[in-house]
């Protein structure tokens, strides 16, 4: 079909209405996730969804997101514009209908769209419904129409407000402070997200502006005519690659896109990140299936056609050919068929054949063209087979399917009494000393302690095999019984909250990072499904006579000095012995004297800060960082998980410029740090 014939067709006709808007205000989670941070950015990610399926229908080429003053969103895009007639079922204008009925818009069979991308045509409804204020400007037919909203309902008719060049629309929006329990915007999130979606919709520009209140003005302006080619490009920046030249390929198959592009590099983790019509699947789903399929059959034909795999040795895995691999597989497609409210699995049964060609097609000719890469990404495999073999010896002790049952919990461990997971918390806690008041402070019923000794293995640097003879880690995979990697079972977990306590310095900083890095690499679905939390125990002690005040921040700790009336003469920084004992003024030993020093404790204010959680008896633990109703513990999460694989690749890698460089930056912002 033609542009012009399209932009034609998109009229009125082309919006198809399914329902009402109601019940979006009573039960927004179910349609944004949440009414927290996720569910506040997600409004943005709706609009913006609308624009770029206008770009994936090639009638947009420029979208705008601005931060405005007031927590105001601006989303601008060059498409063809909402249509402002009068439609035909409910009687309203266009414009009205996809803004107030769920489930109206152009991706229903109208006609409209051909791929798309939005929430199953409820996006920007729903932006409406959440949002306190609410304006759409649409340029079409050369004229400006306006509408106004306040919680979804319409503030008067559509109406032309004067002349306009071109067309597109703008929506400017307010979240809701009624339904949302967090208003503030996260640029970092913006500009990653965006960043994103640049890369898959190649030769799209989008510009992103900082215009709030109180923040420096920032600019930003993506456009990568590479698509997912420099999508690899930025994940591979500062590694070292097998691949000079990146695998990419492009192509359409029965009215359907693949675009897909990897490279590998020498590590042992792979980053495979799949897309259905520019939507993240991090669960895979068909179009994964195919891509993983094709690239162990065509690297293991190749391998053999030259000789590179001989005779007796075994086929690659799919476990070998994806070691160090970082790949896009991104589709588009009329019809996509999600699993999940997420959209976390992508479920066409067609996709998986339609890549699987594209992929092992294209893959085989840039074997053919680039024999030394093609000999490089053999031979990565290859030693990553034969590490496989090594390490069957180790997975045998600890790793067979059932073996852990059988095992012995470790010496080291001390359980709770209570056997269902769902209520039991295990803490990891840093040395003898912290461990032994975390035994002694916790409830037995449903809190464990496993202590670690010193420092675990920087797993980002080692394999398996090297990590399974670790006396730390083999404790603790045997502790959560459900194994690890690949056979890691979720059901089999023992506890449903990890909670890793160690202490406020830079050696506690480090452990946390090595343990984090552990759980993100082999034990992937913990992080996942919210399990793996951090402590937060005090950093100071505020008293006053018998009042006694725990502060998590040097602000808390000013904040309740300024309260108690402290002046610098009052305070006494104090710290304890051995036996946990201060001694604040010393005086004579008669009546008279006593009564004084008494006096003068009770004025005085004193500041204990706590290095080390071995420094609390376990009656302080307990109150502070292990009594679920009063202390502070961070849930672990990981949003994009690219990202995440940067950053641990960068703190933990073999790579030292990237790390100094990091250090270098953010060293001015570290407060209070205790070698």
């Amino acid at each position: 079909m033609a542009k012009d014939e399209q932009k034609s067709n998109y009229g009125a006709d082309a919006i198809t209405v399914l329902e009402g808007l109601d019940p979006v205000r009573k039960r927004p989670g179910m349609y944004i996730g949440s009414t927290s941070a996720a569910g506040l950015h997600h409004l943005i990610w709706e609009v913006v969804d609308n624009s770029i399926d206008e770009a994936m229908a090639g009638h947009a080429n420029e979208i705008t997101v601005s931060l405005l003053p007031d927590g105001m969103v601006e989303v601008i895009d060059n498409g063809r514009g909402i249509p402002v007639e009068k439609h035909k079922v409910t009687g309203l204008s266009a414009l009205e209908t996809v803004l107030t009925k769920l489930h109206a818009g152009g991706k229903f069979g109208g006609g409209g769209y051909k791929v798309s991308g939005g929430l199953h045509g409820v996006g920007v409804s729903v932006v409406n419904a959440l949002s306190s204020y609410l304006k759409a400007e649409i340029r079409r037919d050369g004229k400006l129409w306006r509408q106004e909203y306040k919680r979804g309902l319409p503030q008067g008719n559509v109406k032309s407000v004067g002349p306009a060049e071109g067309t597109g629309t703008t929506i400017t929006f307010k979240a809701d402070s009624e339904i949302f329990t967090e208003l503030e915007f996260n640029w970092g999130k913006i500009l990653d997200r965006l960043r994103q979606q640049s890369y898959l919709t190649k030769g799209i520009t989008i510009n992103v502006n900082d215009k709030r209140e109180g923040h420096k003005e920032k600019r930003y302006r993506f456009h990568f005519e590479g698509g997912v080619k420099s999508y690899i490009k930025s994940l591979h920046r500062g590694k070292s690659v097998k691949n000079e030249t990146i695998f990419y390929t492009d192509k359409e198959i029965n009215g359907c896109r693949v675009e897909v592009a990897l490279q590998y590099n020498d590590e042992y983790n792979e980053t495979v990140l799949s897309f259905a019509n520019n939507i993240h699947n991090p669960e895979g789903g068909t179009h994964l299936v195919g891509f993983k399929s094709a690239l162990t059959r065509t690297l293991n034909n190749y391998g053999r056609s030259k000789n590179l795999l001989k005779e007796k040795q075994e086929n690659l895995s799919g476990e070998d050919v994806r070691e160090g691999l970082t790949a896009i597989i991104s589709v588009k497609l009329a019809d996509p068929q999600f699993e999940g409210q997420t959209k976390g699995k992508l479920g066409n049964a067609e996709m998986k054949g339609y890549v699987e060609q594209v992929m092992g097609d294209s893959l085989s000719i840039f074997l053919e063209e680039h024999p030394k890469e093609a000999e490089a990404i053999i031979g990565k495999c290859v030693l990553s087979a034969q590490a496989r073999m090594a390490a069957r010896t180790a997975r045998a002790t600890i790793l067979r399917k059932g073996a852990l049952e059988g095992m012995t919990l470790p010496g080291k461990l001390a359980d709770c009494s209570s056997r269902h997971p769902e209520e039991c918390e295990l803490y990891i806690v840093e040395g003898d000393s912290a461990g032994g008041s975390a035994k002694q402070g916790r409830d037995r019923r449903f809190q464990a302690i496993l202590p670690l000794r010193g420092k675990i293995l920087n797993v980002e640097r080692a394999r398996l095999d090297k990590m399974l003879a670790n006396t730390e880690i083999k404790n603790l995979i045997i502790a959560l019984g459900a194994n690890i990697d690949e056979q890691f079972d979720l059901e089999k977990l023992r506890y449903h909250r990890i909670i890793i306590m160690t202490d406020a310095d830079v050696d506690g900083a480090h452990i946390r990072t090595l343990l984090l890095t552990l759980f993100f690499r082999h034990f992937t679905p913990l992080v996942d499904h919210g399990h793996i939390y951090i402590a937060m125990p005090p950093l100071f002690q505020v008293k006053k006579g018998t009042s006694v005040f725990y502060a998590y921040s040097e602000e808390e700790k000013d904040d309740k000095v300024k309260e108690w009336g402290g002046m610098p003469d009052q305070i006494e920084i104090v710290e304890e012995d051995e036996n946990g004992e201060t001694e604040i003024i010393e005086a004579e030993e008669t009546e008279e004297a006593k009564a004084e020093v008494k006096s003068k404790a009770a004025a005085k204010i004193s500041i204990q800060r706590y290095k080390g959680l071995g420094e609390m008896n376990p009656e302080q633990l307990w109150d502070t960082t292990m009594d679920p109703e009063r202390r502070i513990v961070k849930q672990v999460t990981i949003e994009d998980a690219a990202k995440a694989d940067q950053i641990f690749d960068m703190l933990m890698g073999d790579n030292v410029a990237p790390r100094k460089n990091f250090i270098q930056t953010h060293a001015k912002k570290v407060e209070n740090l205790d070698i």
